[in-house]
């Protein structure tokens, strides 16, 4: 058993504001046992305008939220999971990044998020993350013990062939820190990160942001941890700041992939696209 924690923010605009209420968040989940920290996405700031945000941004090993994440990890002797910050590249780009931070304070992983959220929306949001950030290509597993853990950000939840490989590789926790839209999160949250439970016999931490942020826009909450059965474990409150707990029995995961072994029994299949049918039915 491991007991975990996923801190809900309402991130805003200024990087050592947020760093603050991360590090009291941490100091909390760690306090009350947990092993292991998962922050949301997007942790260190929300700013949408990008004269600003261009001002606010650093390369990894001088990000502030990099630097106070590993020296927390350490000093609590706690796996701390950077959901994501925004890193600088270097190339004029920007990382949409997680960080994983091991007991002894050192840089376990990183993952940078795959799938650019460039949507419009029904209520005009409009959205076009690839103008800014450039997309990760790597997904990543690591096996730190006492389970293996899979990464994903936000919208990367809509592509379960992410999950499923992870899951093949050996992932029995897969994580999803976001910073969904309310939109999108009334309509689409819990049954998305659910079936990447269940369709994986995974445990799902999904740290998010929720709240009405500095800059304007609002994000769902509704910080979740769910079971490999699709159990909802924990869950936030739909805004504002919050720490949520659960206690993982990773053996869960195993027995979920034996009663219902999916991942085993897939099939390489062809798909044939078939001519259109004549109008009024069936040809000869």
């Amino acid at each position: 058993m491991i007991k975990v924690a996923a801190i809900q923010m309402c991130s805003g605009t200024q990087p050592e504001r947020n760093v603050q209420t991360m590090e009291r968040m941490v100091r909390e989940a760690a306090a009350a046992g947990a092993t292991y920290v998962q922050t949301p996405e997007m942790t260190g700031a929300l700013q949408r305008d990008r004269a600003i945000f261009s001002t606010i941004l650093r390369e990894q090993e001088n990000d502030i939220i990099a630097c106070r994440a590993g020296e927390l990890a350490a000093e609590l002797g706690i796996y701390l999971h950077v959901g994501s910050t925004a890193i600088a590249r270097g190339d004029g780009k920007i990382a949409n990044r997680g960080l994983l931070f091991d007991p002894k304070g050192r840089l376990a992983t990183t993952y940078d998020k795959i799938h650019m959220f460039d949507v419009d929306l029904d209520n005009g949001e409009s959205w076009r993350e690839s103008s800014a950030y450039t997309p990760g290509k790597d997904a990543r597993v690591i096996d730190l013990g006492f389970a293996r853990l899979g990464f994903a950000i936000c919208y990367d939840v809509r592509f379960p062939a992410l999950f499923r490989a992870e899951a093949v590789a050996g992932a029995e926790i897969l994580t999803v820190p976001a910073a969904f839209t309310r939109q999108t999160g009334e309509a689409h949250w819990h049954v998305l990160l659910r079936a990447r439970a269940i369709e994986n016999g995974a445990f799902v931490i999904a740290a998010a942001q929720g709240g009405l942020h500095e800059d304007g826009r609002e994000t769902y909450g509704h910080s979740l941890i769910i079971d490999p059965w699709g159990r909802i474990l924990a869950e936030g409150p739909e805004a504002g700041e919050a720490v949520i707990f659960a206690e993982l029995d990773i053996s869960a995961s195993r027995a979920a992939r034996a009663r219902i072994p999916n991942l085993k029994n897939a099939r390489d299949f062809n798909l044939d696209m078939l001519p259109a049918l004549a109008k009024g039915g069936l040809t000869a």
